[in-house]
């Protein structure tokens, strides 16, 4: 085993700088015995690096090679398996655990103990060691062959040194002088023995040859010593001198240090009293504009604003520990205190005596604007009072109570002077309103009313009907000429006036709404940064401590509460507005219920407009508010109209014509794309138009089946012909679908009448086919037919005959005067009618031709007219009339 240890060191580890410690010849446990070498190695240079290296013998020759290292610093176990019991296996814990089974207990015991002794040097007991007995693992390292392998202890790890080229050459030229130095070791150790006891005796007798030499050195030794004594008396005497001049310069240093401590002190003290000089100081001009300053004037209100921020940033100089008690600082700051409540108390005695004749100067300017519907301007108060704006934000900012104060009293005289001019501008408008409604009501009664023109039309035709009271009577008569058309434009100028005064009124208020709510932001400084908190400082820009905003969430807090109070005062100022539109609007509505769509687009309008600006302002909250009303009153007007459209009720001794809802739907509808042009809420009006086509379709459906004068089939074909043609014009993208079905349900029921009235004229003939077609059904060949007794060729001639040319005009003569009694004429579908009725007699003739073929053939039966006799007919028929 030293042997292949001597190799491993010359061959793998001498090359890389590393000593090894100790060998273990192993094999992998469980495996086939495939020999290795586990080395404990160290590195020669420092730091010292610890590894155990495996060493596997190649396959192509007796030399060794390194297969694989792990640093000692990665092993976190050793696991012995058995201290109690000789066991060749043990693990090591590196990344993965490592089975290994030694040649020998002994050099498994070896290698352990010795890796046990890099740990407690190298790795401070970093490993874990498991089974292993106590007595490897200690300090003193075992004699015999643990001494040899492990290398001694860790003294003689460090007097371990390998021989030099030099060495190596005269061992290898003493072993080839001596040959038997392989074959005989003892006999070539004895040899060796022999020279060293030669060369001891040589160096002895060299030794006591030079004993005269040694005298000599000897004698220039003492000689050297005494040279020492004599520099080492003078360095005593120089170092007593040194002692006194060193006492000397730690007196003068001391005095230094006390004459620049004493400079600090008073440097210190200097800048003190510079920062209360400069931050604690106001000026006698300062003071004099806070104690007798004239807030009436531009001037004299500068002077003020700028005396009051000096004075309120000396307040809110940050003192420094200690400052406030120097008595100059306390009567500093009672200076302070005393001109603070000087100057709040003139300055809100100032502003309250402004804020009483402003109200009373404005009260004056009312009745100029009585005989027009305007509303008196305030910016020359708001820019009269705008000057004291700062002033203002510095009463927020030290007398809190004074300027909630103040802000009382100019809600207080302000909600007084806009109660009363807001009172006399709705007078004023609902006077013209009034006035509107009466011209109306002179002109044409029953133009106007709570329901409408729509209603009233719809009403009073429903009420021709009924033989009723006078009253109706009056309406039904004064709606008879609601075809007048003096009566219509009247109506539609009124309604014109209305939106005109209408729009009046919103153009009016918002400016003034806006115009005071910017005031109020302003002069009361509630949008601006909110007031510090106590005991927050920071640099501004001159240099001077003063109070740091508060934090995020808190200023957050203070802006939201701000806008809570700007949306309180403009409610308090402005408590009536929101009243008084709506009574203007319950007035507007009264008049005319159509109405309620001028101000729904205008309302919208203004509302869309108030949200652009401000969402959050106190206009865009009243006129929202104020528009959920007028949508009420619009919803309430179409609701209104639906329900009589229900309650109508029609002649029985007059034919039915053009209905009145369906009249009425066409002008609604006509008046309401005029208005709603461009609107914001068109939605609105789209899902009333649904709800009124609804309800048209179904009334006209529920009055044709009612009809005892006209048949179902007219009064369904023209009324839904007048809706074609309504939604036709009028392109009403969210009725196209009711459009398509008004035409579908017009062709259904003008193709029915035509086939109802078209049995008449030739009567007993269709009754005879009818018969025929029946028998062919049953099952009778066609060629059959001839042959029964009751449609054999004798009964077709007979039936035939009593149809001739002559019968068949007088029989469409009769039909046309009873069609033309059917329609009426303000659809003028006569012609439609008539035509449509020639196209299907034709169509029955060729039929009827077509059976007398096929079931008489060869008989030579024909009608007694042809159809170049119906065309002619037909056509002198329709010119005679």
């Amino acid at each position: 085993m030293t042997a292949i240890k001597h190799a491993l060191q010359r061959d793998i580890f001498t090359p890389n700088d590393e000593r090894l410690l100790s060998i273990v010849n192993v094999c992998k446990a469980g495996k086939k015995k495939k020999n290795c070498f586990l080395c404990a190695t160290v590195t020669t240079e420092r730091p010292v690096q610890v590894r155990v290296v495996k060493v596997k013998k190649s396959d192509k020759g007796d030399f060794y090679k390194r297969q694989m290292a792990w640093e000692l610093r990665d092993l976190a176990e050793v696991d012995a398996k058995d201290a109690s019991k000789e066991n060749p296996e043990f693990d090591l814990h590196f990344e993965k655990v490592y089975r290994w089974v030694a040649s020998s207990t002994a050099e498994k015991n070896s290698f352990i103990s010795c890796i046990w002794k890099l740990n407690q040097r190298y790795l401070r007991k970093k490993v874990e060691f498991v089974n292993v007995s106590s007595q490897l693992l200690e300090e003193s390292v075992p004699s015999g062959e643990s001494q040899s392998v492990a290398g001694g202890d860790e003294d003689a790890l460090d007097d371990y040194q390998e021989l030099n080229a030099r060495e190596e050459q005269d061992i290898e030229g003493m072993m080839e002088v001596c040959e038997y130095a392989i074959s005989n070791a003892e006999a070539f150790a004895e040899k060796l023995s022999k020279e060293l006891q030669v060369l001891d005796g040589a160096n002895i007798h060299s030794i006591m040859a030079s004993e005269k030499q040694v005298n000599i050195l000897m004698q220039l030794l003492d000689e050297a010593l005494s040279e020492v004594d004599t520099i080492k008396g003078k360095m005593s005497s120089y170092e007593e001198m040194l002692q006194s001049v060193k006492e000397q310069m730690d007196q003068i240093s001391q005095s230094n240090r006390l004459i620049q401590i004493s400079n600090t002190n008073n440097g210190k003290l200097l800048d003190e009293i510079q920062f209360l000089v400069n931050y604690m100081d106001l000026s006698k001009g300062h003071i004099r504009a806070l104690q007798e300053g004239d807030l009436s004037s531009s001037k004299g209100i500068e002077a003020c604003i700028n005396a009051s921020e000096a004075l309120l940033q000396c307040m809110n100089v940050a003192l420094r520990p200690g400052h406030e008690k120097l008595m100059a600082v306390k009567q500093q700051q009672h200076l302070f205190t005393e001109l603070r409540d000087t100057f709040a108390r003139r300055l809100t005695n100032h502003l309250n005596n402004v804020f009483v004749h402003q109200g009373h100067d404005q009260s004056s300017v009312l009745s100029q604007h009585m005989a027009e519907l305007t509303l008196p301007k305030h910016s020359p108060l708001h820019r009269d009072l705008l000057r004291y704006a700062k002033l203002m934000e510095w009463l927020k900012n030290t007398q809190r109570e004074k300027y909630e104060g103040l802000s009382r009293t100019y809600v207080d005289y302000m909600t007084r002077l806009y109660e009363r001019e807001i009172k006399d501008f709705f007078e004023v408008a609902k006077i013209k309103m009034a006035g509107t409604a009466k011209e109306g009501k002179g002109n044409k009664f029953g133009l106007h009313g709570s329901s409408g023109k729509l209603t009233g039309s719809t009403s009073s035709l429903n009420k021709l009907a009924v033989q009723g009271s006078s009253s109706r009577r009056s309406q039904s008569s004064s709606l008879l000429d609601m075809g007048n058309m003096s009566a219509s434009d009247l109506d539609v100028a009124d309604r014109t006036k209305f939106d005109k005064i209408f729009e009046q009124v919103l153009s009016e208020l918002e400016p003034l709404c806006l115009a005071e709510q910017d005031f109020i932001s302003k002069f009361f400084k509630l949008q601006q940064h909110p007031t510090l908190a106590q005991g927050e400082v920071e640099e501004s820009d001159g240099g001077v401590p003063s109070r740091q905003p508060p934090p995020g969430e808190y200023r957050h807090f203070i802006s939201s509460t701000e806008k809570d109070m700007v949306r309180l005062m403009m409610n308090k100022v402005f408590q009536s507005i929101e009243t008084e539109l709506n009574s203007l609007i319950a007035l507007g509505d009264k008049i005319d219920s159509f109405h309620s769509l001028y101000m729904l687009v205008k309302m919208s309008h203004h509302v869309w407009t108030a949200e652009n600006v401000d969402p959050a302002s106190y206009l865009s909250t009243t006129l929202g508010n104020v528009l959920v009303t007028v949508k009420r009153n619009f919803d309430k007007c179409i609701s209104g109209q639906i329900r009589q459209m229900e309650e109508v009720k029609i002649s029985k001794k007059s034919k039915v014509g053009i209905l009145p809802f369906v009249a009425g739907f066409e002008e609604f509808a006509e008046l309401a794309e005029t208005i709603f042009r461009n609107a914001e809420r068109r939605g609105d009006l789209d899902k009333a138009y649904v709800k009124l086509i609804r309800a048209v379709f179904m009334n006209v459906e529920k009055v044709a089946n009612e009809s005892q004068k006209t048949p179902c089939d007219v009064v369904m074909m023209e009324n839904f012909h007048h809706i074609f043609s309504t939604l036709s014009h009028l392109k009403i993208s969210c009725l196209e679908t009711e459009r398509r079905e008004s035409k579908h349900k017009y062709t259904d029921h003008l193709q029915s009448y035509v086939i109802n009235s078209l049995g008449q004229p030739l009567e007993k003939l269709n009754h005879f086919f009818e018969g025929v077609e029946a028998r062919v059904a049953q099952g009778v060949r066609e060629d059959e037919v001839s042959y029964q007794l009751a449609f054999n060729k004798q009964e077709l001639r007979k039936v035939i005959k009593e149809y001739p040319g002559k019968e068949v005009k007088k029989g469409l003569d009769n039909l046309y005067k009873k069609v033309d009694k059917h329609l009426c004429e303000e659809e003028s579908l006569l012609q439609v009618v008539w035509h449509s009725m020639q196209d299907e007699f034709i169509r029955q003739y060729k039929h009827f031709e077509g059976l007398i073929g096929r079931c008489y053939p060869g008989s030579g039966i024909t009608m007694e007219f042809t159809i170049g006799d119906m065309l002619e007919y037909f056509s002198s028929i329709a010119q005679s009339h």
